[in-house]
């Protein structure tokens, strides 16, 4: 985890110096302080914890060199201090007879070394300079790190669309802070792989990174999957579990369909946001964790609110940055772009030979409206390479059928189509029409698989099972 922010004086009031030595022993002091100089080191050096403390948190240090017993404290609590301003800052301890029990709980808290006295002065130029060395490589290492992330931020979010390009801002901007994000868009637009972007741009980049997809788990289970339980809480509970949030301590959960949570466990979530704090299942103890709330949904969550099934307080709450991520179908223009990615990548992937895409290809993607976005484009031009015997793609292979951008309804499209009553009425029973007509559509598409059916209509499994029912093609839930 990174440092905690600290005001820190002015540019102009702040010293700086390679190594802060803390000795309550004027003489050892002044002989550490020459001996370092002599080696081309600049010293800051002072007598007890408080001034060491005032140091670390007004001077610019590279490394600490510091007593263990120390006036008014001892030298585990500058290591403490140290480490709360930098958390690299490497710390060597100094060890009479008698206190090396306490040098290696100092090791264990998180100093680079120890040094016995007395001092042996060509040893402690050689651990300052493999510390200094340490320091300068951790230096190098972070940045390396902010490069890497400015150039390769986005690796695998392919596209060169303005609204694309607003999107990899907005999640830049946001990665500095903590504040939580809510990423809003159709299935498959790639909204965990954004959610992985921004923790890979934050300063949790070290930490975990845990998707939770709230549609997917039964709702008995979502509460023990998201918050753990304790032994005995239940049949079965055996053992202690930890869930999902105390697991990504430091770290980034990234809850995918948020608006599938179950109004139970809401408010939960919403003292998590608020107070980063719970219980277990089963368990009394309010346990504290500290990670990012990164949440996404395909669904319209204000009106969620308004017919009571989600909570105003958590909407406001999670949608503190909102983030709206383009379909595939408002980016036409990275459709060839990515189509070249994804049959590039497949060939290496499957050992097949380089395949050529088509004029003929690529005009048939391009005019393909993508209800499954990305994700469906994907999963269409792995099938085109599997079945690919020569070295083009051909368009029977995309199985795209004659799909084209929707126009105007001609005479034999509203053949049959009840006309009578108002106009919001024809418009349901024309939406209902079409929705079961697209429904069969995909269903055939995907020789009837419904996971892959529910990923490119753009709805959650639970969804599409229940208009399956609603137009018939299952029996009503409870019939046999």
């Amino acid at each position: 985890m990174t440092a905690v922010a600290l005001s820190e004086p002015t540019e102009a009031s702040v010293t700086a110096a390679d190594v802060l030595v803390v000795e309550d022993r004027e003489s050892l002091r002044h002989m550490l302080r020459r001996t370092l100089s002599a080696s081309g080191y600049s010293v800051i050096d002072v007598g007890n914890v408080k001034q060491a403390q005032t140091r670390l948190k007004s001077a610019r240090i590279k490394v600490v060199l510091t007593d263990l017993r120390l006036p008014g404290g001892t030298g585990r609590d500058v290591l403490a201090t140290a480490r709360e301003v930098d958390p690299n800052m490497p710390v060597i301890v100094m060890t009479a007879y008698g206190t090396v029990q306490d040098a290696v709980a100092a090791m264990k808290d998180g100093a680079f070394d120890f040094l016995a006295k007395p001092v042996d002065t060509d040893h402690l130029v050689l651990l300052v300079e493999r510390a200094v060395m340490q320091r300068r490589l951790v230096t190098e290492n972070l940045i390396l790190k902010q490069e890497y992330a400015a150039r390769f931020g986005f690796p695998e979010i392919i596209g060169e669309d303005a609204k694309l390009a607003k999107v990899s801002a907005d999640l830049q901007r946001a990665a500095g802070s903590d504040t939580t994000v809510l990423l809003l868009g159709e299935s498959g637009t790639g909204k965990e792989l954004f959610a992985r972007a921004l923790h890979r741009l934050s300063t949790r980049a070290t930490g975990p990174f845990l998707p939770i997809n709230c549609a997917a788990i039964p709702e008995e289970l979502l509460e023990n999957e998201l918050f753990g339980h304790e032994k005995g809480a239940f049949t079965g509970a055996t053992s202690r579990k930890l869930g999902k949030l105390e697991l990504a301590h430091e770290g980034t959960v990234f809850l995918d369909e948020i608006g599938e949570l179950p109004l139970s466990l809401q408010a939960k979530l919403l003292r998590v946001l608020q107070e980063k704090q719970f219980e277990r299942v089963g368990g009394t103890r309010t346990l504290s964790v500290d990670v990012r709330i990164v949440a996404a949904t395909n669904k319209a969550l204000k009106k969620a609110v308004a017919d009571g099934s989600f909570r105003e307080d958590l909407f406001y709450r999670l949608s503190v940055f909102p983030v709206s991520i383009p379909a595939l179908r408002e980016r036409r223009g990275d459709i060839e772009l990515l189509a070249r990615y994804y049959v590039d990548k497949l060939c290496r992937e499957l050992g097949k030979a380089p395949v050529a895409l088509p004029d003929e290809c690529l005009s048939a993607l391009s005019a393909y409206d993508w209800p499954g976005n990305v994700r469906e484009l994907a999963n269409c031009l792995e099938r085109a390479v599997i079945l690919c015997d020569g070295d083009r793609l051909s368009v029977d292979a995309l199985g795209l059928g004659t799909s084209s951008p929707v126009g105007p309804l001609g005479a034999s499209e509203i053949e049959g189509l009840d006309l009578g009553g108002s106009l919001p009425e024809v418009s349901r029973r024309a939406a209902a029409a079409a929705e079961r007509a697209k429904i069969q559509q995909t269903l055939e598409r995907t020789n009837g698989d419904r996971t892959l059916a529910a990923e490119q209509l753009g709805v959650s499994g639970k969804t599409l099972l229940h208009k399956m029912r609603e137009f018939g093609f299952l029996e009503p839930a409870g019939k046999s």
